[in-house]
């Protein structure tokens, strides 16, 4: 045992400073490979350079001094999660700091590949200091700021706009509703023309088909169906009778026009990125006050939480989010849900964070546990943050599964996560792009978080 902790604290040393060995041996594991839905028992994975060189069977030899090795423990080995609607916090004059506690909130809970999805020239920065190794943090993928009815004036300056995103190095295009569809037509034909890819949230006055048909890559929220299954659109242009996000109209949906958009979504290889726990949360019918003293939210300063509230308490004012009013469209966004993954329509994890009571990284535990509830196998809720996540960025030969010349991204936890979801809530170690962190380091990080927002 002595020998074992010393292995760990040298490996970890050399990791946290990030001149970590270039090859070492992760032995006695069971790795759920994401291949397919076995359990590879009792084998080692050789690490080199920041990728997995070898994984054997325990039973083979293999030549290591005692320095490279960390005994597994029989714990379970999967690809890291990710993140793929995320709000990464803007650098303030220069401060970082809220950035770089969001990238460890991301690794002590397994999610190592986050998209953002509103951008600002600060995560630029944020992404080449972690590729150059200056600091810890999962791999990003950028979108830059968003194209909106705030933001977008014509159709010739939306162009243009997706031409400085492209240049500035952005990785993605991110829209939100506002958009006429002129400028959402513009929008699309530039990024068309420079291979950028780019999804959202649905215009009302662009709609669901025209987006589909259009070149959106991935729809967030499942945003626009309900409204393209409304008889009266009308209806749905009065913010007053429709709600947030259509919600006090769901019993007026007419679900025989529900086929038609899923195979159009099929066709059009559409994604989809469902953020379950925003609507449980954000416009569930538990009361705001109720999520202030939730344990994740100990991480976030005393500002953000009250920021949230203030969200939510309008809606609650005004009477819309009730169990009678709110229920009903929780249960019709879970069949919604479903009925598209069943059609197989790709889904990404993701559950925009930091956002409404959504703290990173934990509100991705959140996510699985609603998409687990929803009716989603386990191991189609690990794909989902895994090998379909690296599709989505047409990465799938450098990371998403745990396989012989991929990067080692991989996450270590006690017990099989195809049985018993609620392991992955605390890793046993966390391995990003090679770098080790064991749950000493990760537990120190977040005491050290927590106590910057002492209250």
């Amino acid at each position: 045992m002595k020998k074992l902790l010393t292995v760990f604290f040298i490996l970890f040393q050399s990791s946290y400073n990030f001149g970590f060995a270039q090859t070492y041996v992760i032995s006695n594991v069971n790795i759920v490979s994401m291949e397919n839905n076995q359990v590879l028992k009792n084998q080692s994975i050789i690490v080199d350079d920041g990728k997995i060189l070898e994984i054997v069977p325990m039973t083979d030899p293999f030549d290591f001094d005692g320095n490279q090795i960390i005994d597994g423990k029989g714990s379970y080995v999967y690809p890291g999660l990710a993140e793929f609607h995320s709000h990464i916090p803007v650098a303030q004059n220069g401060d970082s700091q809220l950035q770089e506690e969001a990238m460890w909130l991301y690794l002590a809970n397994g999610v190592l590949h986050v998209r953002g999805m509103i951008g600002h020239p600060s995560h630029l920065d944020l992404k080449a200091r972690i590729v150059n190794g200056e600091i810890a943090g999962p791999r990003l993928f950028l979108s830059g700021p968003s194209f909106s009815g705030g933001s977008v004036s014509t159709p010739e300056q939306a162009a243009q706009m997706v031409r400085d995103e492209k240049t500035a190095g952005y990785d993605h295009l991110k829209l939100h509703p506002g958009l006429s569809m002129d400028e959402f037509m513009a929008i699309s034909k530039t990024a068309k023309e420079l291979d950028i890819p780019f999804g959202g949230h649905v215009s009302l006055e662009v709609g669901l088909e025209a987006s589909l048909k259009n070149g959106y890559k991935s729809i967030e929220h499942m945003d626009g169906y309900i409204e393209a299954m409304i008889p009266d659109y009308s209806r749905v242009l009065d913010p007053e009778i429709a709600g947030p996000f259509t919600m006090l109209l769901v019993d007026e949906v007419d679900l025989s026009i529900l086929p038609e958009l899923v195979d159009l979504t099929l066709e059009n290889k559409v994604w989809m990125a469902p953020t379950l726990t925003l609507f449980d949360r954000f416009f569930g019918w538990k009361p705001a006050e109720e999520y202030r003293n939730a344990p994740e939210m100990k991480y976030m300063s005393a500002q953000q939480i009250q920021s949230w509230i203030n969200a939510k308490t309008p809606y609650e004012e005004k009477g819309i989010l009730t169990e009678e009013y709110v229920q009903p469209y929780l249960d019709f966004r879970n069949k919604l849900f479903m009925t598209l993954h069943n059609a197989g329509v790709p889904m990404i994890l993701a559950s925009d964070s930091p956002q409404v009571f959504n703290v990173p990284g934990f509100s991705i535990h959140h996510e699985i546990d609603l998409m687990s509830k929803a009716g989603m196998s386990n191991f189609e809720i690990l794909k989902t943050g895994s090998v379909n996540a690296a599709k989505y960025f047409d990465q799938e030969n450098e990371w998403g599964m745990i396989k012989v010349g991929m990067s080692a991204d991989f996450v270590l936890v006690e017990n099989n996560p195809l049985e018993d979801l609620n392991t992955m809530k605390k890793p046993v170690m966390v391995v990003m792009n090679g770098k080790v962190y064991d749950r000493i380091e990760l537990e120190k990080q977040l005491n050290r978080i927590e106590a910057n927002h002492k209250r």
